[in-house]
Protein backbone atom coordinates (compact mmCIF):
# COMPACT_ATOMS: atom_id res chain seq x y z
CA UNK A 1 0.00 0.00 0.00
CA UNK A 2 2.87 2.27 0.79
CA UNK A 3 4.36 1.64 -2.63
CA UNK A 4 1.11 2.58 -4.40
CA UNK A 5 0.82 5.76 -2.32
CA UNK A 6 4.39 6.72 -3.13
CA UNK A 7 3.86 5.97 -6.83
CA UNK A 8 0.65 8.05 -6.89
CA UNK A 9 2.35 10.93 -5.07
CA UNK A 10 5.23 10.93 -7.60
CA UNK A 11 2.77 10.81 -10.49
CA UNK A 12 0.78 13.79 -9.16
CA UNK A 13 3.92 15.90 -8.63
CA UNK A 14 5.14 15.17 -12.12
CA UNK A 15 1.90 16.32 -13.76
CA UNK A 16 2.09 20.00 -14.77
CA UNK A 17 -1.52 21.20 -14.65
CA UNK A 18 -0.74 24.74 -15.81
CA UNK A 19 2.00 25.18 -18.35
CA UNK A 20 3.66 28.29 -16.91
CA UNK A 21 5.97 28.82 -19.89
CA UNK A 22 3.08 29.38 -22.30
CA UNK A 23 1.09 31.42 -19.78
CA UNK A 24 3.99 33.81 -19.16
CA UNK A 25 4.62 34.25 -22.89
CA UNK A 26 0.93 34.83 -23.51
CA UNK A 27 0.72 37.43 -20.72
CA UNK A 28 3.84 39.21 -21.99
CA UNK A 29 2.48 39.24 -25.55
CA UNK A 30 -0.86 40.68 -24.39
CA UNK A 31 0.88 43.41 -22.38
CA UNK A 32 3.23 44.32 -25.26
CA UNK A 33 0.45 44.39 -27.87
CA UNK A 34 -1.73 46.50 -25.55
CA UNK A 35 1.15 48.91 -24.99
CA UNK A 36 1.74 49.13 -28.74
CA UNK A 37 -1.96 49.77 -29.43
CA UNK A 38 -2.08 52.49 -26.76
CA UNK A 39 1.09 54.10 -28.10
CA UNK A 40 -0.33 54.09 -31.64
CA UNK A 41 -3.62 55.60 -30.40
CA UNK A 42 -1.68 58.27 -28.50
CA UNK A 43 0.37 59.19 -31.57
CA UNK A 44 -2.75 59.38 -33.75
CA UNK A 45 -4.65 61.54 -31.25
CA UNK A 46 -1.71 63.90 -30.72
CA UNK A 47 -1.18 64.22 -34.47
CA UNK A 48 -4.87 64.98 -34.95
CA UNK A 49 -4.76 67.65 -32.22
CA UNK A 50 -1.67 69.28 -33.74
CA UNK A 51 -3.31 69.38 -37.17
CA UNK A 52 -6.46 70.91 -35.69
CA UNK A 53 -4.42 73.58 -33.89
CA UNK A 54 -2.55 74.48 -37.08
CA UNK A 55 -5.81 74.63 -39.04
CA UNK A 56 -7.45 76.81 -36.37
CA UNK A 57 -4.53 79.25 -36.45
CA UNK A 58 -4.82 79.45 -40.22
CA UNK A 59 -8.56 80.13 -39.93
CA UNK A 60 -7.94 82.82 -37.31
CA UNK A 61 -5.44 84.50 -39.64
CA UNK A 62 -7.99 84.35 -42.48
CA UNK A 63 -10.69 85.79 -40.18
CA UNK A 64 -8.42 88.70 -39.23
CA UNK A 65 -7.74 89.39 -42.92
CA UNK A 66 -11.47 89.34 -43.70
CA UNK A 67 -12.19 91.63 -40.75
CA UNK A 68 -9.62 94.09 -42.05
CA UNK A 69 -11.11 93.91 -45.54
CA UNK A 70 -14.63 94.55 -44.19
CA UNK A 71 -13.35 97.47 -42.13
CA UNK A 72 -11.72 99.00 -45.22
CA UNK A 73 -14.92 98.55 -47.21
CA UNK A 74 -16.93 100.23 -44.45
CA UNK A 75 -14.55 103.20 -44.45
CA UNK A 76 -14.84 103.41 -48.24
CA UNK A 77 -18.64 103.29 -48.00
CA UNK A 78 -18.75 106.01 -45.36
CA UNK A 79 -16.43 108.28 -47.33
CA UNK A 80 -18.53 107.78 -50.46
CA UNK A 81 -21.80 108.37 -48.60
CA UNK A 82 -20.45 111.64 -47.14
CA UNK A 83 -19.88 112.94 -50.69
CA UNK A 84 -23.53 112.49 -51.67
CA UNK A 85 -25.36 115.83 -51.77
CA UNK A 86 -27.96 117.64 -53.89
CA UNK A 87 -25.44 118.76 -56.50
CA UNK A 88 -24.27 115.21 -57.09
CA UNK A 89 -27.83 113.94 -57.35
CA UNK A 90 -28.73 116.71 -59.84
CA UNK A 91 -25.63 115.89 -61.90
CA UNK A 92 -26.71 112.24 -61.99
CA UNK A 93 -30.16 113.16 -63.33
CA UNK A 94 -32.28 113.11 -60.20
CA UNK A 95 -34.89 115.82 -59.80
CA UNK A 96 -36.65 117.10 -56.73
CA UNK A 97 -40.34 116.31 -56.73
CA UNK A 98 -43.19 118.45 -55.54
CA UNK A 99 -45.06 116.68 -52.76
CA UNK A 100 -48.74 116.02 -53.35
CA UNK A 101 -50.81 115.23 -50.30
CA UNK A 102 -54.17 113.51 -50.29
CA UNK A 103 -56.87 115.26 -48.27
CA UNK A 104 -60.45 114.39 -47.50
CA UNK A 105 -63.32 115.74 -45.53
CA UNK A 106 -64.14 114.41 -42.11
CA UNK A 107 -66.90 111.86 -41.93
CA UNK A 108 -69.38 113.22 -39.47
CA UNK A 109 -67.52 115.14 -36.83
CA UNK A 110 -69.29 118.43 -36.50
CA UNK A 111 -67.76 121.18 -34.38
CA UNK A 112 -71.25 122.07 -33.13
CA UNK A 113 -71.45 118.76 -31.31
CA UNK A 114 -68.61 119.72 -28.97
CA UNK A 115 -71.17 121.06 -26.51
CA UNK A 116 -72.71 117.64 -26.20
CA UNK A 117 -69.43 115.92 -25.35
CA UNK A 118 -68.90 115.26 -21.70
CA UNK A 119 -65.32 114.92 -20.41
CA UNK A 120 -64.79 113.25 -17.07
CA UNK A 121 -61.63 113.70 -15.08
CA UNK A 122 -59.85 110.80 -13.57
CA UNK A 123 -58.89 111.23 -9.94
CA UNK A 124 -55.43 109.80 -10.47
Amino acid sequence: MKAISSKLNMYIRSIDVVNNNNLEKLTLNIILWSFGALALSYVLLMGNMVLNIVERQGLETRARALTTEVRNLEVTYLSMSNRVDLELSYSMGFEETKPVFATRKSLGFAPASLDKLKVTHNGL
